[in-house]
């Protein structure tokens, strides 16, 4: 006979963990099935090189949600994050621009390069508080619907109305801008320094398809801006031995709640009865029933691939159809037998243990952007590193090095050729880039694993390559993410929910996306018990 549970949850990445942790804590039943072999879907910690742990996709981590490491007690199972403290920007002339988390000091280091922008900063990093601060509640929110008359979507409306209201008419200009804007445009209306633009700038185009001069791209500044660790706003950090311990602790948490978690379980299909979901069956032939399935994998996979077109709404189809993917990203992770030096701040510092950032200036942006338009990967990227070791020395074998580059663009669709025969012209792109600011980088390396966005759809199951499951552009946002009318985590076949980064509020190891998944699962659990 095939197995029972409540809930089966499809996908062990973090969102699905979180959703099924939840879940569990409710008194469910719940089974989570993750077709690799190990957890944490694109946060996940991997031996690629003998003794060296790379954290192979996400790398970095700042808007887990507080009140999920509280609830779940994450602590208790391992979490740590450690403080990735600033930015550090080489430029082509051999200077440099170093912002650290110490407001003062940033300060002073800009007007190295500028006096008025020393001072515009201190205004914009004010400005862009009550900005992040609005924002923040709708993480944790189920978008309202503004084409209903229902009286919760209106009740709520009505709440970020309120909150809008309370804004000062320059920060509701501000915020008008925020969402409407380019990244540039945005910027160029603050400050004067190229370099200070450029990296300031490269936050509004991570996972997307937009060059920095796009519109909309604003936005996702400000969604990269307001990192936030244990309540302190703009923090970014490490999770001690890697992405994939934040997947484990929560695993282990949804484990001792009674979630029973299965690997090498890949589903091949989702069971649909009368247009209500009744099970899963994998890929071995094995059927498993249940009440409810949540879907933490992308819209593309739940509806095109485990299920029969048919059985949904042909304009629900096309809809999921016509939602944008289009992976512009790729990872390298290089394991190192020493230090890069830089040529602008040569030796070891502090400056290596914050993220590195190829982004020397604004034309080289947009022009790393303009190669990806005509579907060739840049060819000087901007590339976004760290060197988790030196803060983390278990992830590296003693005086040995682990370098994680995350390189933008990699358009999934190319114009010439496939991405199996660019893989390792890609890689070598990307070191030579590196090698114009260290030159010592191509003596120390001692393995890399190349990841194109083709190696992330095949092995991460991210369709097209796109690390947030799809774009954060302004029309697949809020109540329109993933689809327009199914913003709300249900789906058109009863007890089939998603749960994934394809939700509101989006990308990134937020977790948010899976817990309010678990709120409506709930909710709705408990009315259709009345």
């Amino acid at each position: 006979m095939a197995q029972s549970y409540d809930v089966v949850v499809i996908g062990g990445g973090h969102n699905g963990l979180v959703n099924a942790a939840y879940l569990a804590k409710a008194g469910k039943k719940v089974l989570v099935l993750e077709r690799r072999g190990v957890l944490g879907g694109a946060a996940v910690t991997e031996e690629i090189v003998p003794g060296f742990l790379f954290s192979e996709c996400s790398y970095v981590v700042s808007l887990l949600r507080p009140e999920i490491i509280r609830e779940l007690n994450l602590p208790h199972y391992g979490l740590e994050i450690l403080p990735l403290d600033g930015t550090f920007s080489p430029m082509l002339n051999g200077d440099y621009l170093w912002r650290v988390n110490d407001h003062a000091k940033t300060q002073r280091e800009i007007r190295r390069h500028s006096r008025l922008d020393a001072e515009a900063y201190d205004e914009f990093s004010k400005m862009m508080t009550p900005m992040c601060r609005f924002v923040k509640p709708m993480l944790s929110m189920i978008p309202p619907d503004p084409t209903t008359l229902n009286p919760k979507d209106l009740k709520q409306l009505h709440f970020l109305l309120q909150r809008f209201r309370e804004l000062s008419s320059d920060e509701r200009y501000t915020l008008i801008q925020l969402m409407t804007m380019s990244a540039a445009d945005f910027l160029d209306q603050w400050f004067e320094t190229d370099i200070l633009k450029a990296t300031m700038s490269a936050s509004g185009i991570i996972g997307t398809f937009l060059g920095i001069r796009s519109p909309g791209t604003a936005y996702v500044l400000l969604h990269h801006y307001m990192g936030e660790i244990d309540g302190a706003f703009r923090s970014w950090g490490f999770s001690r031995g890697g992405t994939g311990a934040i997947s484990n602790a929560i695993a282990a948490a949804a484990r001792e709640l009674g979630v029973e978690i299965r690997t090498n379980a890949p589903v091949g299909k989702i069971l649909n009865k009368n247009g209500r979901a009744a099970g899963v069956v994998l890929q071995s032939g094995e059927e498993i029933r249940c009440n409810v399935i949540s879907s933490s994998v992308d819209p593309h996979h739940t509806f095109l691939s485990f299920m029969d077109a048919k059985d949904l709404p042909s304009d629900f189809v096309e809809s999921v159809k016509r939602y944008k993917f289009r992976g512009s990203s790729g990872k390298v992770n290089i394991a190192l037998s020493a230090l890069p030096n830089f040529r602008a701040l040569p030796g070891v510092g502090a400056h290596l243990r914050g993220a590195i950032s190829i982004s020397p200036g604004m034309e080289y942006m947009e022009r790393a952007y303009d190669d990806a338009k005509y579907g060739r990967y840049s060819e000087r990227p901007y590339v976004d590193m760290v060197i988790p070791s030196l803060t983390d020395p278990s992830v590296a074998p003693p005086g040995k090095h682990v370098l994680s580059c995350f390189v933008q663009y990699a358009p999934y669709k190319l114009a010439q050729g496939t991405w199996d025969d660019h893989r390792e012209a890609f890689g070598n792109n990307v070191i030579n880039t590196i090698a114009e600011h260290a030159p010592n980088i191509k003596n120390i390396i001692i393995d890399k694993q190349v990841l194109t966005p083709l190696d992330l759809e095949r092995e991460f199951g991210l369709t097209q390559g796109n690390i947030f499951q799809g774009e954060l552009s302004l029309e697949q946002l809020f109540f329109l993410r993933p689809v327009p009318g199914w913003a709300y985590y249900r789906t058109p076949i009863d007890n089939l929910y998603l749960c994934g980064s394809a939700t509101h509020p989006g990308g990134g190891i937020m977790g948010a996306n899976g817990r309010i998944a678990s709120q409506v699962i709930l909710k709705n659990w408990k009315k259709a018990a009345n």
